[in-house]
């Protein structure tokens, strides 16, 4: 399994992302947690993206999660599987996982990095989602009541995926906006008893096998 998990953008340390992909660079680019936002919002952040991408040599493809809700998970894995690397913009780390679930990313995932067949990253509620669960990551972005347009309506889904044994804080004592939510996150952890690793904007995850390292 090969993870980079930034806490904003790519991090002060894409290099480690380059070097888990191993000389792959087709990368298909997920900005479903940014949902929240309208369309023009949307495009201008998914070229962000791309950029930032693109500076690192690598060959992004968007993956709209939204073109495979009900479609069951064979759809989704076709498309996944032909990728080296999958990175996950951050947002709403509630409307990311509601897209995971309606796709079947969420299990064809689990099953393509058990297989060590792609690289995942991303930043901030691309990291959290891995996690056990999403309890006390709510906030002013993180709803976990929202439903964007096109989206089928649902409870809100608290379970993460369970990729990571720990729950991560990103934005910890940053200049981001969030990092005042992000306290009352690590405390409501700390209190709960729940594993987590909290990080600064900046730092990342990497994880290679059993071995995983803040860099």
């Amino acid at each position: 399994m090969r993870l980079y998990l930034s806490s904003f953008g790519v991090g002060d340390r894409p290099g480690e992302l380059v070097r888990l992909l191993g000389g792959g660079k087709r990368v298909g680019v997920v900005l479903n947690a940014y949902d929240y936002h309208g369309a023009e919002r949307r495009g201008a952040s998914l070229r962000r993206e791309f950029e930032a991408l693109e500076g690192l040599g690598l060959e992004p493809v968007e993956v709209d999660l939204r073109r495979y809700f009900g479609a069951g998970p064979e759809k989704v894995r076709e498309v996944l599987a032909g990728f080296d690397g999958v990175y996950f913009r951050g947002g709403s780390v509630f409307v990311l996982r509601r897209a995971l679930r309606l796709s079947g990313a969420d299990e064809v995932l689990k099953e393509l990095l058990a297989d060590d067949a792609i690289v995942y990253a991303g930043y901030s509620a691309a990291a959290c989602v891995l996690g056990p669960t999403l309890r006390g990551i709510e906030g002013e972005v993180d709803d976990p009541a929202f439903v964007p347009d096109g989206y089928p309506e649902g409870p809100a889904l608290w379970d993460g995926l369970g990729i990571l044994p720990f729950c991560v804080a990103p934005h910890y004592r940053s200049d981001h906006p969030e990092t005042l939510e992000i306290e009352q996150t690590v405390q409501y952890l700390i209190d709960h008893h729940l594993p987590f690793v909290a990080l600064r904007d900046g730092q990342a995850i990497v994880v290679e096998g059993d071995d995983w390292t803040v860099v």
